[in-house]
């Protein structure tokens, strides 16, 4: 098996190198190779002749370098970015989430028996949070309690922020908002805006009802936009909202929510002034964005509806981790050849071409490898399931999976801002060198898979306050499957 790695190893190396190998090849035929050269007189005689060439060629080079220079895409770069730690009294223990289930006596015997067995499978750990409003008996799901809830995650996390990138928040010209299921009126953008005082002309966006993988979609769209505006700051916040999305029915596709989605959210300062490159953690390389809304099961996969008793909550259905399958081999599909090295691209296609010259419909497609084309996996930790389910098909090692399986455990699913809580994981670990890549992945209602990637642009240590700060000597730990 050793020798067989040694010679995989040896064949993406050769296969990886092979254009550097052939261009010093090629060199040395020519400085080896009989040419006759002009000499410098016949050179000089030469010019003479061809001034008006000779300037024209300048001049279209100057040209052409300063459209290739202004028209080429801007570097994006990630400043740091905050992840909000609640505070104590908001955590929640097994025995305290089933205690207040049944104080609260919305749910018959069964649907909290039904709860516990979910909980104990779910991977979630003893530390996770809930809302002040949510410990409350009976429960507070007010439009107050909502905002009060938002305004904690939010302005935590970006207080943090600012306090370790000291940057004037009047500098920020993008600002980008995500939340899936709350959206009052003003906006969550707009709550931002007036607590840090934003100048009058930012370009703010507030993004709802987009799922677990908004926060990569919050990324692409700040990053398009500072394409547009030169030399700024782009504020990218991710969060969710438990308020008044708990459900307090008993139909089991709209209970399982309750005992995965906890307390969290993130703020990422983003920017593209070139002088801001030596103090950034990470450069944006890619993003792929995968919808699968076009199809009926796909849509109705992950849906906000009323029970028969006209009680809200979010119902996710069985063919979920078939569906997120799919949308992950669309998204990969097109991720690939964007970074993996060419030896894979090639074992890919010869495997495709070979089983459509011999109509080899057993023959299981070929996985590119890609613990080739990265050092790093986020995985969004929406539940255990979805880290096997990647693990498996993307041939992780429990090393990889290692941080979305502690967030789960400590933060619980804490939708689109779980990647980043999985991200400073790794830094506290002190795992994040120059030149690693992280692959950051999502997924959310609609149906959708998105995936961001990032190369660290220098040893990464964890920025101060860091939400594993106080708990990174004890992870990870051992989570029974």
């Amino acid at each position: 098996m050793d020798a067989l790695n040694y010679v995989k190893r040896g064949y993406h190396y050769l296969i990886t190198h092979f254009l550097k190998l052939m261009l010093v090849l090629l060199v040395m035929a020519v400085l080896f190779k009989n040419v006759s050269l002009l000499t410098l007189n016949q050179l000089q005689l030469q010019l003479e002749y061809n001034l008006v060439g000779a300037i024209s060629l300048i001049t279209f080079t100057i040209f052409g370098s300063t459209v290739f220079f202004m028209s080429r895409p801007r570097s994006v770069y990630l400043v740091d970015y905050s992840c909000y730690l609640p505070p104590p009294n908001q955590k929640v223990t097994y025995q305290i989430f089933m205690n207040k289930s049944r104080l609260i006596q919305d749910f018959s015997e069964s649907s909290l028996e039904f709860q516990r067995k979910i909980l104990i499978r779910s991977g979630l750990g003893e530390e996770t949070y809930l809302p002040e409003s949510i410990h409350c008996v009976p429960p507070r799901p007010t439009m107050a309690a909502a905002r009060e809830e938002a305004e904690q995650v939010i302005f935590g996390a970006i207080d943090n922020l600012f306090d370790n990138t000291k940057i004037n928040p009047r500098e920020i010209g993008v600002l980008v908002v995500n939340c899936s299921l709350f959206n009052p009126t003003p906006s969550l953008s707009a709550m931002i805006v007036n607590k840090y005082k934003l100048r009058g002309n930012i370009k703010s966006f507030n993004l709802g009802g987009m799922g677990c993988s908004a926060g990569v979609i919050a990324v692409d769209l700040a990053s398009d936009m500072l394409q547009i505006h030169r030399n700024t700051f782009a504020l990218v916040v991710s969060t969710e909202n438990i308020t008044q999305n708990w459900y307090f029915g008993n139909k089991r596709a709209m209970l399982i929510p309750n005992c995965l989605f906890r307390v969290g959210g993130s703020a990422v300062l983003l920017s593209n002034k070139p002088l801001d490159r030596k103090r950034s953690k990470y450069k944006l390389v890619h993003t792929v964005r995968t919808h699968k809304g076009s199809d009926e099961k796909a849509f109705n996969c992950v849906y906000q509806e009323q029970d028969e008793c006209l009680k809200t909550g979010v119902s996710l259905s069985k063919d979920l981790m078939s569906i997120a399958g799919e949308a992950l081999k669309t998204n990969i599909t097109t991720l690939g050849p964007l970074v993996l090295p060419i030896s894979e691209q090639i074992l890919f296609f010869a495997t495709f071409v070979a089983k459509r010259l011999f109509n080899a419909k057993k023959q299981k497609p070929y996985i590119p490898d890609f613990k080739l084309a990265f050092d790093h996996f986020c995985i969004h930790a929406g539940g255990r399931a979805v880290i096997d389910e990647l693990e498996k098909s993307l041939k992780l090692s429990p090393r990889h999976v290692e941080a979305s399986r502690m967030t789960l455990h400590r933060f619980g699913n804490t939708s689109s801002s779980s990647i980043w809580y999985e991200l400073a994981y790794t830094e506290a670990k002190g795992r994040v060198r120059k030149g690693n890549r992280v692959w950051q992945i999502a997924f959310g209602s609609g149906f959708k898979c998105n995936s961001a990637v990032w190369v660290a642009l220098r040893d990464v240590k964890p920025s101060v306050n860091n939400p594993w700060q106080h708990c990174i000597h004890r992870y990870p730990v051992k989570i029974n499957l």
